[in-house]
Parts: structure tokens; C-alpha cells; sequence
């Protein structure tokens, strides 16, 4: 079942509300229940989720899934202490019982009446309103992977492998908070994976590309097709031909776009509100401080239009917003979801982000990317005398508290002279976050955006997100090799 409304919040109030016999007047029970205690913030988090998948191997759909998942989230907050229930039963009985355990967290006899006044939060229009699961017939979800298949191996003889996936999700939320507040939104997602393999001689090497956003499945036209065929089959293909990677310390420059992982993980996650307010993170207490090279800047913008990690209000019903956290070098603020942002003093950025209606609001990224700037990338390369230049990667490893990172290249390439070479395979990136901001001697004016495959795992939760950034030049950072 799915509802095409223009209005997010009829929507979730037939999805989610009406089946299971509740109404608004049942929500506000509720949250009288929570505040006959002494709490500070109480907010309820309904959901409904749809997800469907497909997976095709070899010319053959090996598994097909699809999913149905509704629940609410309750939780009341008193100064640091968070009490949290969900149920995957929506029914007035149920969510009473959830109001009453959660504030236990608050101090008894403390009864209060309060009048709260309703403030519906009217959400941007970032995407459609629609449920992209329905968009295409099964069959016709079969031939998009089976006519992605043959374009990849129609591109190249060498190509001897063809995996494809094709993931989609229909989510419907209403948040209802404490304060007033109501919120909902209908957020549509898509996603096509493709993975191939290529084999000369002996040598078998993988290649990796895909995309996708809040949008229906019409998104994925032949050329977005061609596209992630040409990007896979490229990245396969050129490392049939890579040389083990030197190690040692050198200049890096990392291409535009998905690069910008690097930037999500070893700085993003440094900027997120709860590791800074407890002091564990390596950019605690340095606002309005140098912790990046002149002209460096960075921001987390949950308004663009139809990206991954976009959403009209997030997670706890606050509008998103475009938030500069870094600016020429200055650290101008961090990310912030209600609960951090009340114990730090300052304003919450729309960045509360959950799993699901089971899993805790935290501080989240939503599109991390640092800005353009003024170089050509021919410039920038054309003056390292010998390095890296790393144009895609695949997995990570960072420590949000020292800010030391590692990250594994899966297309590289050597520079010598201020030209690009040869290819080289095994190369990994070391070193530190911040410190590897200040040592950002190159900005490119060719900032792009990754083209949709972004998931952000923290504390056990994965959410969507988008990152980029312009091609860039870092000096002195430590390259591990095979060679």
C-alpha cells in the first residue's frame, strides 16, 4: 500500500495513523502522559517503510526482496539522560505504554499541565512526494539490470563478469514533539549498483559504479546507464594494467567527487555535535580557530535538490539546512541534533538523524562537500613533481578522537614530472585529519558531487549521504604501497 499525496503530513496521517485507529488527539495524549513528569523534551517518531530489491548475476536474477516495516519511536530527554521505547505495534494502547516507560526518566510528582501550541512545520519540496517502488512493472526492474548487464559487456571483450543490483524504498514519516511540533515527510529512494570484472591472462580485476537519489526509477535513462558502464568498466580495465603502488610520504591529489569520502570520514564525522560536546573529537573547543588551509571550505547541505543524503526535515522534525562548518580555514561550528544542541547552548542545524523508528536520534551528516576554489585540474597536476593522484576509493578506517585516518584507493595513478603515468594498484592513504586539511596546498574550481552511493554507519545505525568535492592537492601525506 502507497499514497501518492501532495501533503506529507495527510499522507503519514492515512499511512500510519488511520489504519491503527489513531488521531492527533491520541498523539497529545500521549505526550501528556510523558510530561505528568518532569522532562525537558519529548518527541514521537512514527514510520513507514517499504523497501524492495533486486539482484541479478550472470544474466539471472539470483534474489529479489522486498519488505514492509512500521513502527513508532518514543523518548523523553531530562538534562543528559535520554529514555527511549519503540513498538512495532501501532495501536493507542501501545504507544500509551511506551509514553508511560520513558518518563520514568523523569522526576516524579512533578505533575504539570501544559498548553501546547500546535505548530505544523511545512516542509520544502526537495523531491516528489511519490513511491518509487511502484514506479516500473517487476519485469520491467529485471530488464533495467538485464539491459545494464549487456551494455557492460558489450563495452569491452576483456569484460568476463556482470554484477548489478537495483534497490529502492518508500519512506513515510511523522514526527511530533514536545515543543509543538508536527513534521512529516515522504522520502523516496533508488539505488543501481554495478560490479564487473575483467580477466587478461591470469589477471582478474574488479570494477565498481552506480548512483541513484530521491527519485523514481525513470532516473536511470540509458545515459546515466552508459555512464556507470563507462565508470566500472574503465576502473576494472585500468587496473589490469596497475603496477604495485610505492609507499613513503608524497604529495596526494584527489579527484573531484566521490574522493570527498575522505573528507566525510576523517573531517566530517570530527564536526558531528555529540563527540564535540563530549571532548572526543580532534576539532573539540577549536571553533573560530585555523584548522584548515586558507581557502578551504566545507559544508553539510541537506537542501539539494533530489540527492541521497538530502531531506526535507530530518529526523526529529527540524527543517535542514546548509550549514558552513569550515570557512577559508576557520572552524565556524559543528552539526546539531536537539539533544546536543541544548546541552552545548547553541542552535540545532537540522541534522538529527535515525535508522528507523527502533534506533535513537544522533548527529548526522547529511551532503558533505568542500567548496570549489580557483585551479585548473591540469594545474594542479602539472605541478607535483612525483606523487598520487587517487581518483576513487573503496573502504576506511578513521579515529574520530586522534583523527588519524586510513583509506585504500581503488583507482590510482603515479605523477611524475606533473603527468599522470601509470596506474598503480595497493596504494592507501595515512594520516591525520585536520592536519592533512592544513597541508591542502591546491584547490580545483571542478567541484562535483558523488553520484549516489553514500551510506554512513555510526553507533550500529546506516543512513544515506552524499559527499564531493573539487580536485585537490595535500603535501605530505603518507602513501602505503605494495611495491
Amino acid at each position: 500500500m502507497s499514497l501518492a499525496l501532495n501533503d506529507p503530513l495527510q499522507c503519514a496521517e492515512s499511512l500510519l495513523l488511520q489504519p491503527a485507529e489513531l488521531n492527533f488527539h491520541h498523539l497529545e495524549r500521549a505526550m501528556d502522559e510523558i510530561l505528568h513528569h518532569h522532562v525537558d523534551y519529548a518527541d514521537l517518531y512514527f514510520q513507514y517503510t517499504r523497501n524492495e530489491g533486486w539482484s541479478l548475476e550472470e544474466g539471472i536474477v539470483k534474489t529479489g526482496n522486498f519488505s514492509i516495516d512500521q513502527g513508532v519511536g518514543v523518548r523523553a530527554i531530562s538534562g543528559e539522560k535520554t529514555a527511549f521505547a519503540y513498538s512495532d505495534a501501532l495501536s493507542n494502547a501501545s504507544l500509551l505504554e511506551s509514553a508511560r516507560a520513558v518518563r520514568e526518566i523523569g522526576r516524579a510528582g512533578q505533575s504539570r499541565q501544559i498548553q501546547i501550541a500546535v505548530q505544523d512545520v511545512m516542509p520544502k519540496a526537495l523531491y516528489g512526494a511519490f513511491d518509487p517502488v511502484s514506479t516500473l512493472k517487476p519485469e520491467q526492474k529485471v530488464q533495467l539490470l538485464e539491459r545494464l548487464e549487456k551494455m557492460a559487456r558489450a563495452r569491452d571483450s576483456r569484460v568476463v563478469q556482470v554484477m548489478a543490483g537495483l534497490g529502492m524504498e518508500y519512506d513515510v514519516v511523522l514526527v511530533v514533539n514536545s515543543d509543538g511540533r508536527r513534521a512529516a515527510d515522504v522520502r523516496p529512494l533508488v539505488r543501481l549498483s554495478l560490479t564487473v570484472i575483467a580477466q587478461e591472462g591470469d589477471r582478474r580485476e574488479m570494477g565498481h559504479a552506480g548512483g541513484g537519489g530521491r527519485h523514481d526509477l525513470s532516473y536511470f535513462s540509458d545515459e546515466i546507464l552508459e555512464n556507470y558502464v563507462a565508470r566500472a568498466v574503465h576502473e576494472a580495465t585500468t587496473n589490469l594494467e596497475a603496477r604495485p603502488a610505492p609507499a613513503g610520504e608524497m604529495t596526494v591529489v584527489l579527484g573531484s567527487g566521490w574522493p570527498g569520502i575522505l573528507l566525510h570520514e576523517a573531517v566530517g564525522h570530527g564536526l558531528e555535535g555529540d563527540f564535540n560536546r563530549k571532548g572526543s573529537s580532534a576539532f573539540s573547543g577549536l571553533i573560530g580557530q585555523r584548522v584548515a588551509s586558507p581557502g578551504v571550505t566545507v559544508v553539510d547541505d541537506g537542501t539539494l535538490e533530489g540527492r541521497r543524503g538530502s531531506l526535507n526535515v530530518d529526523d526529529e522534525g527540524n527543517a535542514t539546512q546548509c550549514n558552513v562548518l569550515i570557512e577559508d580555514g576557520i572552524l565556524q561550528g559543528y552539526m546539531q541534533d536537539s539533544l546536543n544542541a541544548r546541552l552545548m547552548k547553541t542552535v540545532v542545524t537540522g541534522n538529527g538523524r535515525r535508522q528507523s523508528y527502533a534506533h535513537l536520534p544522533l548527529p548526522r551528516m547529511t551532503n558533505t562537500y568542500m567548496l570549489a576554489g580557483q585551479h585548473d585540474k591540469a594545474e594542479i597536476l602539472s605541478s607535483v613533481k612525483r606523487g598520487l593522484y587517487a581518483v576513487n576509493f573503496g573502504g576506511g578506517q578513521v579515529d574520530i578522537t586522534s583523527g588519524k585516518f586510513v583509506f585504500s584507493a581503488s583507482e590510482a595513478y603515479m605523477i611524475e614530472d606533473g603527468k599522470v603515468t601509470y596506474p598503480v594498484k595497493g596504494a592507501t592513504l595515512i594520516g591525520h585529519g585536520p592536519q592533512a586539511l592544513r597541508n591542502v596546498s591546491m584547490i580545483g574550481h571542478d567541484m562535483s558531487l558523488d553520484s549516489g552511493v553514500g551510506t554512513c554507519g555510526k553507533e550500529g545505525q546506516s543512513v544515506p549521504v552524499g559527499v564531493g568535492m573539487p580536485t585537490i592537492r595535500i603535501d605530505g601525506l603518507t602513501v602505503g604501497g605494495t611495491a
